[in-house]
C-alpha cells in the first residue's frame, strides 16, 4: 500500500510517450501497474448529453465514471466496482422518437410536393386514370372522349403524355411515386370511374332489353365472369351501365327508332306554331320585375351617354385617319366646317353655342376649340322657303361674317362658302346646292298653284 503513490507520483511526471514505453515494458515484464486516474477527454454520447442537460439525475458526474485506461486495466483491477451509467427516462426518449419522426415525415412530405410539383398539369389521379382507360380501352381517341381529367385535354396532350408515361424514365418513374401517395379513397374513385370494354359491354348485352333484370342477376353476372369484369365493378354500377346502354339503344336486340316515325319531320316554324303563348308565360314576380326596370334604365342612360359622345368620337376618328365621309348627302341642307369638327344642318334651324348643365344646342362649338368666350346660346341658323340661310346673333359677342360683325339682335345672309368666325373660332359655311335648287322648284310650284 505505500508503494502506490511513489507509483503514481513517478508515472505522473514522465512525458507521455515515455509513460507509455515505461508502461509497456513493465506490462511485459508481468509487473502490475496501474494507470493515472486522470480523467480521459472523450466526446460524450448522446445518453450522456441528456442526462447532463437534465441536472442532478445522477449525483457521479460523467468525468468519474471512467477512471482506468482500458489498454492498461489487468485481471486484478476487475473486481473494482464502477458507479452504474447514467440512464434515460422514458420520458425522454418519446421527445426523442418523435423529434426524429416528425423530421422524417417533414422529408417524406418535402418530397411529395416535389413529386406532385413536377407532374405539372397532369395530376396523379389524372396518370391512374389514364392508365386504367387505355388498358380497357386500347384507345386514346376513346379514353380522351369518355375519361372525365381534373381539367380539359386535348388529344395531342393525352397522346404526348401517354407516351411519355411509356418512354420517359423520368416522368414515368415520378408519375409512380405519385400514385403511390394517392389515398386509398381516391384510387377507389378513379377505378369506380373506369371505362368499360368490349368484352364488359358484350356481356351486358346478353341480358334482353325487354326484361326486368334485378340487382342477383348482375351480382350472378359479375360472379360467373370474374376475370372478365374489372375487379373494381360492382352490380350497381353494371346495372347503371346496362340502363344507360338501354336508353340509347345500344344493346344488341335494339334497333334505332327513325326520325318520321310520327310523321313528317317538322321544321322550326311550324313547330313555333303550335306553341301557345298562354303556356309560356310564368307568374309574375314584383322583385323581379323591379329589378329589371332598374337595369332598364340604367342601360337607357348609358346609351344616352354613349349617343352624346358618339359625334366627339367620330371627330377623333376622322382627324387621326384623314378620311373624311362626303360633304352633302339626301338629308343634308348645308355643312359647318371648322378646322376640327364638321356639323351637318339637317334641320331648317338649328342652334349654335356651348353645351351646359341644362343647356342643349344643336352645335356645340367647344367641339371645335377653347369655347369659354361662347355663349351658351349664341346664335340662330334658319332656312327660309326661298333656299336663303340667317344667322341671327342671339349672344353677347359678336359674329363675323365675311369679316362683318353681326351684333347682339341682329341676323345677316349665309351664302355658300362663307367664313363664320365665332370668339376666334373659325367656320365655313358650305350650302347643298343641288337640295336648294329642288326646295327652290317646290315652293315656286306651290306658289304658282
Amino acid at each position: 500500500m505505500n508503494n502506490r503513490p511513489r507509483y503514481r507520483s513517478m508515472e505522473l511526471t514522465l512525458p507521455p510517450r515515455e509513460r507509455t514505453t515505461s508502461t509497456d515494458s513493465l506490462i511485459e515484464d508481468g509487473t502490475k501497474r496501474r494507470s493515472s486516474s486522470r480523467a480521459i477527454k472523450r466526446p460524450k454520447f448522446d445518453d450522456e448529453l441528456v442526462e447532463s442537460s437534465l441536472g442532478g439525475q445522477s449525483s457521479t458526474p460523467i468525468s468519474k465514471i471512467r477512471t482506468r485506461n482500458p489498454s492498461l486495466s489487468t485481471a486484478s483491477d476487475c473486481s473494482v466496482s464502477l458507479p452504474p451509467t447514467p440512464s434515460v427516462t422514458s420520458d425522454v426518449r418519446k421527445r426523442l422518437s418523435s423529434k426524429s419522426s416528425s423530421k422524417r415525415a417533414r422529408k417524406g412530405r418535402g418530397s411529395q410536393s416535389i413529386v406532385t410539383k413536377d407532374l405539372g398539369r397532369w395530376k396523379p389521379t389524372d396518370d391512374l386514370s389514364l392508365i386504367i382507360g387505355v388498358q380497357q380501352t386500347c384507345d386514346l381517341v376513346t379514353v380522351h372522349r369518355g375519361v372525365k381529367f381534373s381539367c380539359k385535354f386535348t388529344l395531342a396532350e393525352v397522346q404526348e403524355r401517354w407516351y411519355a408515361l411509356l418512354y420517359d424514365p423520368t416522368v414515368s418513374r415520378i408519375a409512380q411515386q405519385a400514385m403511390k401517395n394517392l389515398h386509398p379513397d381516391q384510387i377507389q374513385a378513379v377505378q369506380s370511374r373506369a371505362l368499360y370494354s368490349k368484352a364488359e359491354e358484350e356481356l351486358l348485352g346478353v341480358i334482353k332489353s325487354n326484361s326486368n333484370p334485378l340487382l342477383q342477376t348482375f351480382e350472378s353476372l359479375l360472379q360467373e365472369h370474374p376475370n372478365v369484369f374489372y375487379p373494381a365493378r360492382t352490380a350497381k354500377a353494371l346495372m347503371a351501365h346496362w340502363h344507360l346502354l338501354k336508353q340509347y339503344h345500344l344493346l344488341p336486340d335494339q334497333t334505332v327508332p327513325p326520325l318520321n316515325k310520327n310523321g313528317p319531320v317538322k321544321d322550326f316554324s311550324e313547330a313555333e306554331q303550335q306553341i301557345h303563348d298562354s303556356e309560356l308565360y310564368e307568374s309574375s314576380d314584383d322583385l323581379l320585375e323591379h329589378e329589371l326596370g332598374v337595369a332598364s334604365r340604367g342601360s337607357k342612360r348609358e346609351i344616352r351617354l354613349l349617343e352624346d359622345q358618339v359625334s366627339k368620337w367620330q371627330v377623333l376618328v376622322d382627324t387621326v385617319t384623314g378620311i373624311s365621309p362626303p360633304e352633302f348627302d339626301n338629308q343634308t341642307l348645308a355643312v359647318l366646317r371648322g378646322r376640327l369638327v364638321r356639323y351637318l344642318m339637317r334641320s331648317r334651324e338649328i342652334t349654335l353655342g356651348r353645351k351646359a348643365a341644362g343647356v342643349n344646342v344643336d352645335v356645340d362649338l367647344s367641339l371645335e376649340g377653347p369655347a369659354w368666350k361662347i355663349s351658351r346660346k349664341q346664335g340662330i341658323i334658319k332656312l327660309r322657303n326661298t333656299g336663303d340661310f340667317l344667322i341671327a346673333n342671339e349672344g353677347k359677342r359678336p359674329i363675323y361674317v365675311d369679316g362683318k360683325p353681326v351684333l347682339a339682335g341682329n341676323k345677316t345672309k349665309l351664302n355658300n362658302n362663307s367664313v363664320v368666325e365665332i370668339a376666334s373660332l373659325r367656320f365655313i359655311f358650305l350650302i347643298n346646292l343641288d337640295l336648294i335648287n329642288v326646295i327652290r322648284q317646290e315652293t315656286a310650284k306651290l306658289s304658282g298653284h
